[in-house]
């Protein structure tokens, strides 16, 4: 069963399906709606619109609807066929959509925020529609009412959210670079611990409830896993992208991550191996190899009557280390650098062919991607862009085929 749940194809590719064009601005959101072949997009140019397949094998919007203010993030609740929109203007608007995907019923207004909304999450067990914003603050209101139940504030920016249907948890990211874990009540909340990793805005996040991980994403081109659940603490640090990460997906059967960024990269990491932490970077005021002094050392640069060094990091040992004694670099993509990296010369020296074996597969999405969306049943992809254009994806050839998913190769 093993194999058949993690077979994969080899040097495969996403295939476009198709484009969705005719947007006047930046589509903030695109959701793909389950057993349909139907988008759900969400626009900077003021516009909802449901987009259906014909026969023709073209996408046409069987809805459009303009808003009073730019469309800036959105959910939607399969079952109960509800739409939640946010606005640059804070607001939160609720719709209802008919079974035939034809007409759209506004059903109210949540006064969720006092300027842009970021992320948006509807939890119908509680009946809350809890969102983020540009005003610093997740917000969590009742639906039945349409009342405020609670606000928290933050230093910075509130960008992205995710949450924990089960335990009531919600995971906030900020322009800061900071993840805080809270726990939410009914008309209050606790703070219970806070995630500092990133040396970027946290630009996206994923929640995966079945092995408590938490992915984020971030405008320093970095991913951190987070093991929520098992080790305190442990982190595992991904880097193979070159602009920041936009969002993540991770498909917990195939234990694989779905990651995509500014400049169209979309990256499949492979998850479903045993990986390495990257190192704290240890501090010093001296090379932990050849003890010459750093340039701020003015004792021992004056005992020993030598010009200071600029000071490096090794990335697989975490020693501080002089540019001398780290003249090479190389990938290490078991701790995460798919990339070339600073490494010192007795790390480089330790690093063997097979341990620059790539662990994740990169794609090119040929356009600059703001936001993604999948369908994991079917294996399939949405992407939309600053570009304007919505492309939808069959990602089965490389994130592989499971009976147990209902994947199949099209």
């Amino acid at each position: 069963m093993a194999a058949e749940i993690h077979s994969r194809p080899q040097s495969s590719r996403p295939v476009l399906l198709s484009k969705v064009e005719g947007h006047q601005d930046v589509v903030s959101a695109a959701l793909l709606i389950p057993k349909e072949d139907g988008v759900i997009t969400a626009s900077e140019d003021r516009t909802i619109r449901v987009w259906l397949k014909r026969d023709s094998g073209q996408y046409w919007p069987s809805i459009y609807h303009t808003m009073s203010s730019p469309c800036s993030a959105m959910a939607y609740h399969h079952d109960s066929r509800r739409i939640f929109v946010g606005q640059d203007n804070g607001a939160i608007m609720e719709f209802h959509v008919s079974e035939d995907f034809n007409k759209m019923n506004f059903v109210k207004t949540y006064p969720a925020h006092q300027n842009r909304v970021s992320a948006i999450i509807f939890c119908l067990t509680s009946e809350w529609v809890i969102s983020t914003g540009h005003d610093k603050c997740v917000s969590w209101m009742c639906t039945r009412s349409g009342s405020m139940l609670g606000r928290h504030y933050f230093t910075s920016w509130a960008s992205c959210l995710q949450y924990d249907y089960e335990t009531q948890h919600a995971f906030v990211g900020d322009y800061s670079g900071q993840i805080t874990l809270l726990k939410l009540e009914q008309n209050t909340c606790s703070v219970i611990t806070t995630l500092k990793g990133h040396e970027g805005s946290i630009t996206s996040l994923w929640w995966d409830p079945v092995q408590r991980l938490l992915f984020s994403g971030a405008s320093d081109h970095s991913i951190i896993m987070w093991d929520i659940g098992g080790r305190k603490g442990r982190t595992l640090l991904l880097q193979g992208h070159h602009d920041k990460v936009q969002a993540l997906c991770y498909i917990q059967l195939t234990r694989q991550l779905v990651s995509c960024s500014a400049d169209g990269g979309i990256a499949v990491w492979n998850m479903d191996i045993s990986r390495e932490e990257a190192p704290q970077w240890l501090e010093s005021d001296s090379c932990q190899k050849c003890e010459q002094p750093f340039f701020w050392n003015i004792k021992q640069m004056w005992d020993t009557k030598t010009l200071g060094l600029r000071q490096h990091h090794c990335r697989k040992c975490g020693q501080a280390v002089c540019g001398k004694c780290s003249t090479k670099r190389s990938s290490y993509p078991i701790m995460g650098f798919e990339f070339q990296v600073r490494v010192c010369d007795s790390c480089f020296e330790s690093i063997k062919d097979e341990d620059r074996t790539s662990l994740a597969t990169f794609h090119e999405g040929k356009h600059n991607i703001s936001h993604m969306s999948m369908d994991i049943s079917r294996g399939l992809m949405v992407t939309c862009g600053s570009d304007r254009v919505v492309k939808i994806w069959d990602m089965t050839p490389v994130v592989g085929c499971s009976l147990a998913a209902g994947f199949s190769s099209r």
